[in-house]
């Protein structure tokens, strides 16, 4: 819980270096706190101390789990940027890139303001994974900073209060138990219960003070009951009773049982000091206090994705009363304590940083998770549903017929068990066997299963029915791209034996029309780099053989061009399109200028493929007054629509985040961000849905009013 301790550099160099021996790394500590306290030098927090004790008392929390100099460092700097005025580069500097990044990572994580109830809560998560894929000493300095916050939180109002405990709750508190990191993640829970539900908090809290004599004197007695038995075996080891935290209380009352029936307040951890006695130390306790069957819990044969090890066992104790007790060697209790930093330096003097990045990659199952769904393609939406359900939730531990274990989510199926030991183990997939038992392919899988997938060279691949049966985001987005490559190859031979068609039809030779010289104003002009990617075009439908012909030999042919989005319309009176004097047809929209409702529109009769939907000033409307139609929105749409713009920013600075930000704000849904680095600006190309041409002026003025932004326009293809 907060204790409110005023702490100086002389604590924090002296608690530094009970593990960082070099007085070179030490006395840049001191320097990044002097440089700390001039550049918040008038500064006060709202409870009215000097602003200096915030990023010290960051980095006294970062001691505790052995942080190395860098992230030290940037615990003390890591609001310089963000309210000094101080930049990236005089950081960099004074303190090393490394130091410099983190801090920068750190301000990054810091931009938005955000309610957990909407929708500003899908591009935190973006940011969090983003940070921590690029080093996850980012993530360990703003859960540093956040505890301390979190101990200062009485200073802000009530309303507050409940919104940045909500926020620590629902985000940072499990982030820090996936970091391993469990007296961060406790007292982060604990103090959010405290604000989000203070009378429940003081109730619990009552209720341990009035039974702690009595809960004192059960524990002692078992404890040296215990340590008597050990002792006759000549196990040396080391036992204490273990706190209940009160949000754990919390929990077990909400699932509905009685504060009297919460046996594992009563608990003793028994550290040992090697992995064979701590099996040896649970046969001792077994042998004189009888388990609780089902109770059991192997976690050093099986860890948890967080690196926690540790036996668990419930026995029947002392008088009767029901003990948990935990068994683990020293180094696994500084792991489950303190994260996965915190032995190395401790006890290895190795340099913590690259151990701590090098073991994330290896082991941490939670990090790689994560950076691989970043890397698929999905909306905002399924990221951060995967990002809770896949991630942040319990998942089930399986294995193959081989013993290795393989993570999956809750409801995970055997399709999903085979993608996730290898995409083609999946796509040749034809049967699973679970537990020697031959199971359906939407078999719901559970803990400790053994899955043995069947395959076959001649199987077909994946079924479109297995996305409706799996439970993976992985999984289906694998399944998907299976499917768009084989699309992908239909759509090329189907282009170039279109053009084939086209060229002989105009008595021109393929190898006379695809001369270098030809080859290359094709790319160029088409804006694609492979002749397949054209092929690709034509299969599409985006570029007819006729256009491709005429950017070589000029003939005035119609430039058609095949819709990305395809509007369904059965009846007339509830269509977003209506077409002159025409009851039922396929209309489709344009994605070389992407109408939108609001824009003045026309259509164009296409051949065998309904009518196509264009903005009036699009350029590809040229040649095509022979087959044009008038067309008008409905009034009462309420799609959206998805359009292009490009927002040119003059700073080279990228401002990202700020720009999600803002169109966070609006009613729209994005679909691609891609940043494009110039010469004298950066550019922002924004695939969004839409309702109509009224809200997206709105969006513009409000972009344009960031000082940096120079202008906003739409893109025409």
């Amino acid at each position: 819980m907060s204790k409110k301790e005023q702490y100086t550099i002389e604590d924090l160099i002296h608690k530094a270096s009970n593990y960082i021996p070099e007085e070179e790394s030490l006395n840049k500590i001191r320097e990044a706190y002097d440089f700390a306290y001039q550049k918040h030098k008038g500064q006060f927090r709202k409870s009215g101390e000097e602003y200096i004790i915030h990023p010290l008392n960051t980095a006294i929390i970062l001691t505790t789990v052995y942080a190395d100099c860098d992230t030290l460092i940037a615990g003390l700097l890591h609001d310089t940027i963000e309210d000094c005025d101080v930049e990236k580069e005089e950081i960099e500097e004074l303190f090393g890139p490394t130091a410099a990044n983190l801090v920068y990572g750190v301000s990054k994580l810091g931009r938005i303001h955000f309610s957990t109830e909407n929708e500003y809560l899908i591009e935190y998560y973006k940011k969090i994974i983003v940070g921590m894929s690029e080093d996850v000493r980012v993530i360990i300095v703003k859960l540093a900073d956040r505890l301390h916050n979190m101990r200062t939180l009485y200073a802000l109002s009530n309303e507050k209060q409940k919104k940045i405990a909500k926020e620590t709750l629902e985000i940072f508190a499990p982030i820090a138990h996936h970091l391993g990191i469990h007296k961060i993640k406790s007292e982060l829970e604990d103090l959010s219960l405290r604000y989000l539900k203070p009378d429940i908090f003081y109730d619990i809290a009552d209720k341990l003070d009035q039974t702690k004599l009595e809960r004192d004197n059960t524990v002692n007695e078992m404890l040296q009951a215990v340590t008597n038995l050990l002792n006759e075996h000549n196990i040396s080891h080391e036992i204490k009773g273990r706190a209940k935290s009160i949000y754990s209380i919390y929990n077990k009352l909400n699932k509905g049982k009685k504060f009297s029936d919460i046996y594992d307040l009563l608990a003793l951890r028994v550290l040992v000091n090697t992995e064979q006695e701590c099996y040896l130390a649970l046969g001792i306790i077994h042998s004189k206090f009888k388990p609780i069957p089902k109770r059991f819990k192997d976690y050093i044969a099986m860890p948890k994705s967080n690196m926690y090890q540790s036996l668990h066992t419930t026995v029947f104790g002392i008088d009767g009363y029901l003990f948990e007790i935990q068994i683990r060697t020293y180094e696994m209790d500084e792991v489950a304590e303190n994260g996965i930093a915190s032995h190395w330096a401790y006890k290895e003097h190795k340099d913590a940083s690259q151990m701590m990045q090098n073991t994330t990659e290896q082991k941490l199952q939670f990090f790689k998770s994560i950076i691989e769904l970043n890397e698929d393609k999905m909306s905002s939406e399924d990221f951060v549903n995967s990002v809770k359900d896949e991630v942040l939730n319990n998942n089930i531990y399986c294995f193959t017929p081989k013993g290795d274990i393989i993570e999956l989510p809750k409801g995970a199926t055997p399709i999903d068990f085979a993608y996730k030991v290898h995409t083609r183990v999946g796509e040749t997939m034809i049967g699973a066997i679970v537990n020697n038992s031959i199971v359906p392919l939407d078999y719901e899988l559970q803990n400790n299963d053994i899955v043995k997938i069947n395959t076959s060279k001649n199987a077909k691949g994946p079924s479109q029915e297995w996305l409706k049966i799996v439970k993976s985001t992985q999984t289906k987005n694998k399944i998907r791209a299976f499917f768009a490559k084989n699309e992908k190859e239909i759509y090329m031979d189907r282009g170039k034996d279109s053009l084939e068609k086209e060229l002989r039809k105009n008595k021109i030779a393929f190898a006379d029309f695809f001369t270098t010289e030809n080859t290359n104003k094709l790319l160029k002009e088409l804006k694609v780099d492979t002749i397949d990617d054209l092929y690709l075009e034509i299969g599409n439908g985006k570029y007819a053989p006729s256009t491709v012909i005429h950017i070589i030999y000029k003939k005035e042919e119609p430039v058609e061009v095949k819709p990305k989005k395809t509007v369904k319309l059965p009846d007339v009176s509830n269509s977003d399109i209506v077409v002159s004097g025409i009851d039922k047809i396929k209309v489709n929209l344009a994605n070389c200028c992407n109408p939108i409702p609001g824009d003045e529109i026309i259509g164009y009769i296409t051949k065998g493929n309904g009518i196509s939907i264009h903005r009036k000033e699009c350029h590809n409307l040229e040649f095509l007054d022979s087959r044009i139609i008038p067309v008008t929105w409905n009034q009462t749409t309420t799609e959206k629509y998805e359009t292009t713009i490009l927002i040119h920013s003059k700073e080279k600075q990228d401002h990202l985040l700020e720009m999600m930000q803002k169109l966070s704000m609006f009613d729209v849904q994005i679909e691609r961000f891609i940043t494009i680095h110039q010469k004298e600006e950066i550019i922002y190309e924004v695939d969004l849905y839409i309702r109509s041409l009224e809200y997206l002026e709105k969006l513009f003025r409000e972009l344009e009013k960031l000082s940096y932004i120079e202008k906003v326009e739409r893109l025409m293809r």
